[in-house]
């Protein structure tokens, strides 16, 4: 059953602000996640450190009424403004492992239409390091006349990586430098890609010969450990050497096996070797074992270069390359021709030509010149192909008195094409000629465009192109023309065929909301954007689905209409509801939609209140500053009265009460103040609009309780611990262990008996308390502290008030720390209690006096055993001096199962609210 409370009068008076509150959106990037190195005291750094392979998150914290919406891009690099083509629409930009190359630089845009839009950037620098690569060379020199060769060693280490790398040589476990050894150079070389460092070892010698080791280091940035590589040095070192079984051009017909060996001559270590096809990956089917290669059924496709490599890191490594040709070579084509099935005799006026300069490669040309009356006839070529498993190709031409060069032509009423889309569509040339030659068809108003097939030409022997479902980017120009036909080499003869393709029209708007006051004119306005034919057949008007009368034709020059408008003489509540217009050009129809009302627009809830959570000392309760402007009031009739609905999240009761307001004007902040909202619980909030039309559009939001961490005001800020953040409260790094945030409901079940509270201060199971454990692991005298946020001494006295719970027989000690901030930091003891004070919440005064910036430490000492929990709740710091009196102890909190009895818990609205309640199944 739910329950719905109307509230007539409310305790909180309602405010109306002053007019502007719209501003233009302000934004400001912080970090979060893993960043690795993030400056203590300034969260905003413009530089965001990070490892690769860790979460990158970025938020766009923004302020501007109304709200603005957040969109996140990145630049290729930081020298350019352009942004990328993808965009993240949120205040938050997380990226889960990222990559070197998603570093750079990112912006964060804020806009609301108010004023330009704010762009921040920060840049994202992703440290890495790679596994190092160390290679050998090694020269040889004649020295003092040929007597004898002097040795040098190059051992080249290179890496890549972010930020620079810091080399370390070894020989063995020995650090090498210049100053221990003579023999040895250390340099860096120029024009090298990744950083790299050259361990140069002078007319080598028997030492020499050991192992060395390469070490890599970015100093443990991000965490980021040293990586090493080792290579053993001896007087066989040597580069690889490779021989081929075969040619390096290898000529093979198609359908046969192929097979290559790659064999190492030399090389010291043992060099790997590896095959590769150029262009392209090895084909299917290929197998390549160490340096054998086989493929089977080798075929044209398989054509390329093979590349052997063999590497052993020492020399550059050894390349043989196979130049693999699949064909049958020129030498073994052989031509005939034949006249009337009889070879053909040469003769001055009959030539025979291979391989004609003016014709592709491996071709044979017959000319016949001063064409006679005894030349006509049935000519044949015949390309034959010995010992190869190729058929013979052949192809015929026939002259004779009737052979007629070609022409083209459109057939009469084809020279334009006009289809709907979705249709089919046939394109027709008339080609004559004897012999009759194929049609070739491409696009001609496009550059570089393709035809539907995806060819950019497209041969059809009937000469036409048929085209299935065509679509609107198919119209255009398309061009026929004759290809060589039979061995005839005759120029090209073109004509072209235009293609309209129709399609139904494209309006706008395709919805629109209209608001209008009552009594007000209105009118609506369907325009047509795009369509084929380009003009308004017909348009029929509709309201809530019922045929309107056509209004009067709109007064037009000779072209034909573009749009078709509806005139309202006043809205009504009657008048008000959907419109529809729709269009139609005789090939289809496109609907405008009209939403016509005189509903007042959604509020705009205001989000940049300042500290809009009041809580509230001892009582677990807060109240919340619900701030909002009117979207467009002048648009339709006053707003007289808003409805608010309140409802804690996962609860079915609601409660609503009507607020009156005078006139709301554009840019005006209303205000009103929601009480006795329950710690730490977050609620929904709709809020309704009403004028003399009736309800607008509702606007709803979430409230969420956050604790306050600003200093220290006159305004008693109580600190609950009910929100993750603990009011900015920190764990100390300096300590043993850590203070636990916890409540009733998240406890461990299975933990100590007889100590520790089993609520906070409230006594309600959802509220929290921070709180030490003190079981194994922990040991005697190990200390956890909370340290509070910086507060700017404004006063000469403050007070702090807090609970605390130490009910144990081994209870420590619980002290309270005053840490001063001059020009150095200094911790004083403001308070200390120690032993079991019993299974009740108590609460303490201490006056504090700082001289400067401060922060306040809680520091919990374990006790000799592991029944010694201490926990603290509702921590109040307030200027001016402490209460004289403790607080009464009769009005101590006493846990469960005591008999003492509790805190009545407060209405959600104040005790003078006057509530009538509608129970509603």
């Amino acid at each position: 059953m739910e329950v719905t409370c109307l509230l007539l009068l409310a305790l909180i008076p309602f405010h109306c602000r002053g007019q502007g509150v719209y501003a233009p959106a302000q934004a400001q990037i912080v970090h979060a996640g893993q960043a690795c190195v993030v400056k203590e005291d300034n969260i905003s750094e413009r530089v965001y450190t990070i490892r690769e392979g860790d979460t990158l998150v970025l938020q766009c914290l923004v302020t501007g009424h109304p709200r603005p919406q957040v969109r996140w891009t990145k630049t290729a690099g930081s020298a350019s403004d352009k942004f990328q083509e993808t965009s993240v629409f949120n205040e938050t930009l997380r990226i889960e492992r990222i990559a070197r190359t998603q570093g750079g630089r990112y912006y964060c845009k804020a806009e609301n239409g108010v004023g330009v839009p704010a762009i921040k950037s920060i840049r994202v620098d992703v440290q890495y390091l790679d596994e190092p690569v160390l290679t050998v060379h090694q020269t040889v020199s004649d020295v003092r006349g040929n007597f004898y060769q002097e040795k040098t060693v190059f051992l080249r280490c290179t890496v890549n990586s972010n930020p620079p790398a810091r080399f370390i040589w070894k020989r063995g476990s020995d650090t090498l430098s210049h100053s221990q050894d003579n023999g040895v150079d250390i340099y860096e070389p120029l024009y090298t890609q990744g950083e790299t460092k050259v361990l140069k070892l002078k007319n080598l010698r028997p030492q020499d010969y050991a192992s060395y080791t390469c070490q890599v280091s970015v100093r443990n940035v991000c965490g980021i450990p040293d990586k090493a590589i080792t290579f053993r040095l001896t007087n066989t070192t040597a580069p690889p050497a490779l021989k081929l079984s075969v040619n390096e051009t290898l000529v093979v017909n198609p359908g046969e096996n192929v097979t290559v060996q790659c064999l190492l001559t030399g090389g010291d270590p043992l060099p790997q070797l590896q095959w590769s096809h150029g262009p392209g990956p090895l084909p299917l089917g290929a197998l390549a074992q160490g340096g054998t290669l086989s493929i089977p059924s080798v075929q044209a496709r398989d054509s390329g270069y093979y590349n052997c490599t063999a590497t052993n890191n020492v020399g550059n490594p050894a390349k043989k390359t196979v130049n693999l040709l699949v064909r049958l070579p020129q030498e073994k084509v052989t031509y005939q021709w034949f006249k009337n099935g009889k070879p053909a005799r040469m003769s001055k006026r009959l030539l025979v030509t291979r391989n004609d300069p003016e014709l592709p490669a491996v071709t044979s040309s017959l000319e016949l010149i001063d064409l006679h009356f005894s030349d006509y006839g049935t000519y044949l070529c015949v390309a034959s192909f010995p010992g190869a498993p190729v058929p013979d190709l052949s192809v015929e031409v026939n002259i004779s008195s009737e052979t007629v060069p070609p022409t083209i032509s459109v057939p009469k009423g084809r020279a334009v094409v006009t289809v709907r889309e979705g249709s089919p569509a046939e394109l027709q040339c008339e080609v004559r000629g004897k012999p009759r030659p194929p049609v070739l068809w491409s696009r001609v108003d496009k550059e570089a465009a393709l035809l539907p097939s995806g060819l950019p030409l497209e041969e059809t022997p009937d000469g036409k192109l048929r085209l299935e479902r065509v679509s609107r980017d198919m119209s255009g120009t398309y061009r026929c023309q004759t290809a060589r036909y039979n061995g005839f080499n005759v120029r090209p003869r073109e004509a072209q065929v235009q293609l309209n393709v129709q399609f139904p029209p494209e309006v706008e708007p395709s919805s629109q909301d209209v608001r209008q006051a009552l009594g007000r004119p209105v009118l609506l306005r369907c325009s047509l954007l795009r369509g084929s034919p380009q003009r308004i057949a017909s348009a029929l008007w509709r309201f809530k689905g019922q045929l309107l009368p056509p209004p009067p034709a709109v007064p037009v020059a000779a072209e034909a209409p573009d749009h078709s408008e509806l005139r309202l003489d006043a809205v009504t509540r009657d008048s008000s509801g959907s419109y529809e217009c729709s269009v139609s050009n005789d090939v289809g129809s496109a609907a405008c939609l009209f939403q016509v009302s005189a509903k007042a627009y959604s509020p705009e809830f205001y989000f940049d209140t300042p500290n809009p959570t009041r809580s509230h000392k001892l009582s677990k309760n807060y109240s919340y500053v619900l701030q909002w402007t009117q979207r467009e009031p002048d648009a339709v009739d006053p707003v007289l009265n808003y409805r608010l609905s309140v409802r804690q999240l996962n609860q079915h009761n609601t409660m609503v009460k009507a607020i009156p307001v005078r006139r709301v004007e554009k840019g005006q902040l209303l205000e009103y103040i929601l009480t006795d909202l329950r710690v730490p619980h977050s609620y929904e909030v709709r809020l309704t609009p009403y004028t003399t039309f009736g309800a607008g559009d509702m606007a709803s939001r979430i409230i969420h309780y956050t604790e306050p961490i600003n200093s220290p005001n006159l305004s008693d800020n109580t600190c609950h611990f009910e929100d993750e953040k603990i009011c900015g409260y920190t764990q100390d790094l300096t300590d043993n262990f850590d203070w636990t945030r916890q409540n009733a409901l998240t406890q461990n079940p299975k933990r100590s008996p007889n100590t520790g509270p089993p609520t906070d201060i409230s006594g309600t199971p959802e509220g929290y308390y921070m709180f030490i454990e003190t079981s194994r692991p922990r040991e005697l005298g190990d200390r956890a502290r909370l340290v509070s946020p910086l507060y700017n001494a404004s006063a000469k006295f403050y007070c702090v008030s807090f609970f605390y719970h130490m009910y144990g027989k081994h209870i420590g000690s619980l002290n309270l720390l005053v840490r001063s901030r001059n020009k150095e930091a200094l911790d004083t003891h403001a308070w200390s209690l120690s032993g079991n004070k019993g299974n009740v919440w108590q609460q303490a005064h201490v006056p504090i006096n700082p001289s400067g910036p401060f922060q306040i430490i809680f520091e919990g000492v374990r006790g000799s055993g592991y029944l010694g929990d201490i926990a603290i709740d509702d921590v109040t710091l307030k200027k001016g001096e402490c209460p004289r009196k403790q607080m009464d102890p009769n009005k101590v909190v006493v846990m469960p199962g005591s008999g003492a009895p509790r805190r009545p818990c407060p209405q959600l609205w104040g005790p003078m609210a006057i509530f009538l309640l509608a129970l509603q199944r």
